[in-house]
């Protein structure tokens, strides 16, 4: 079964630019129909597969690209290894971001929690920055 850019776009959740970008810089395989119109099959849905879950996991293309090169690359301890020191470094990342995304919701559920307490009449009004003054600012509720 072959795709054409505007299907396997759609397929897949990007743009067809992004697809064709992709085929570009030799990140994604495709193969030419008759009329030189680019068309993708089986292992192009795998290498996008691929793609998808990196780019998902924090990879930027440059590093994707990178990625994708190395698993290209006759099968060897050092391009596993590479392969491996790329996937630890996405780890790593994820779990900063996982900590930087947990600092944001606890400091949003502090700001619900004084919402609800301007609504409930038990605190003032104090979340409109247009109407603090120089005396009169609101606590932190960082």
């Amino acid at each position: 079964m072959y795709y054409t850019v505007k299907e396997f776009a759609e397929r897949y959740g990007i743009t067809e630019h992004t697809l064709r970008y992709y085929t570009d810089i030799g990140l994604l395989p495709c193969k030419r129909d008759g009329g030189n119109r680019r068309v993708f099959d089986e292992e192009s849905e795998k290498w996008m597969e691929g793609i998808k879950c990196l780019r998902g996991c924090g990879f930027s293309i440059e590093d994707v690209k990178k990625y994708c090169d190395l698993c290209r690359k006759e099968e060897s301890g050092e391009t596993l290894r590479a392969r491996y020191e790329m996937i630890l470094n996405a780890r790593k990342d994820a779990y900063a971001r996982l900590e930087e995304a947990k600092a944001v919701v606890a400091y949003m559920e502090k700001k619900v929690a004084h919402y609800e307490s301007i609504i409930a009449g038990s605190a003032p009004d104090d979340s409109n920055p247009n109407t603090w003054t120089k005396d009169h600012k609101p606590e932190s509720h960082e």
